[in-house]
C-alpha cells in the first residue's frame, strides 16, 4: 500500500507569497535600473540588454517581467501618477486641503530630469501608438487624480478662499507653472540666465502655492484702489 504525504496548504501559500514577494522585487529593481539608466544616458541609448546587466540577470528574465521597452517606459509613468494619487489621497490632505499646493508642486518640480523624461516617453509612445491599453490606464489614472483635486479645489473656491472661476482654471494654471518651470530648467538659454536654479524653483513653488489665492487679489486690488 502506498502512502502519500500529506500537502500542507499553509507552506504551499507561504511559498507561493514568497514567489510573488521575490518576482514582484525584481519587478521593482528592473524598474528602478531601467529609471537610472535612462535618466544617466538616454532612453534611446540603452537596450533591454544593459538593463539586464545592471540588475545582474539574464535578458530573457527581463521578458518575464515586461514584454518591451515601452512596457517598461508605461510602468514607471503609471507608477508616477500613482504616487501622485497616494500623496493627494493622504491623510495630511484629507485634513487640512490647504497643504495640496505645497505638496503638489514639491511632487512635480522636486525632480525636473524625471519629468523631461517622461514627458518625453509619454511623447513616444502615444506617437508609435504602442500598449493602448496601458495608455488608456495612465489616463484614467489622470483624471481621477483631476477630479480629485479639482474637486478639493472647489471646496476652497466654496469657502471663499480661492478666485471664484471654473475649478479646473486652477488646477490648469498649476500644471502650466510646472511644465513652463520644467521646459525653462533643461533650456540652455535659461540655464545661463538662471544662475540659482534651486532657489528659482523654490520661488516658483512659493508662486504656485499663493497663486489663486482669493485674499491675495483682494489685497492687491485694494493697494491699486485705495478709494
Amino acid at each position: 500500500m502506498m502512502h502519500f504525504a500529506k500537502l500542507n496548504p499553509g507552506s504551499l501559500m507561504q511559498k507561493e507569497s514568497r514567489k510573488v514577494r521575490e518576482f514582484r522585487r525584481r519587478e521593482q529593481e528592473i524598474l528602478d535600473s531601467a529609471l537610472r539608466l535612462f535618466l544617466e544616458q538616454g532612453e534611446d541609448s540603452v537596450t533591454v540588454e544593459m538593463i539586464a546587466d545592471e540588475v545582474g540577470i539574464g535578458k530573457g528574465t527581463i521578458y518575464k517581467h515586461f514584454k518591451s521597452k515601452a512596457e517598461i517606459y508605461l510602468r514607471l509613468m503609471l507608477d508616477y501618477e500613482r504616487d501622485l494619487a497616494e500623496m493627494m489621497h493622504s491623510e495630511a490632505i484629507e485634513r487640512d486641503n490647504a497643504a495640496l499646493p505645497r505638496d503638489y508642486f514639491e511632487f512635480r518640480m522636486s525632480d525636473p530630469e524625471r519629468y523631461r523624461l517622461f514627458d518625453r516617453l509619454e511623447e513616444k509612445v502615444v506617437k508609435s501608438n504602442q500598449l493602448p491599453s496601458m495608455v488608456e490606464e495612465l489616463h484614467q489614472i489622470r483624471t481621477s487624480n483631476f477630479n480629485h483635486v479639482t474637486g478639493m479645489i472647489q471646496s476652497r473656491i466654496d469657502d471663499g478662499k480661492l478666485e471664484d472661476v471654473p475649478a479646473y482654471f486652477h488646477y490648469c494654471a498649476a500644471w502650466a507653472l510646472v511644465h513652463g518651470a520644467m521646459a525653462m530648467y533643461h533650456s540652455p538659454f535659461w540655464q545661463d540666465v538662471i544662475k540659482d536654479q534651486e532657489g528659482y524653483m523654490q520661488f516658483l513653488m512659493d508662486v504656485g502655492v499663493r497663486m489663486g489665492n482669493r485674499f491675495k487679489r483682494r489685497e492687491e486690488t485694494e493697494a491699486a484702489d485705495p478709494s
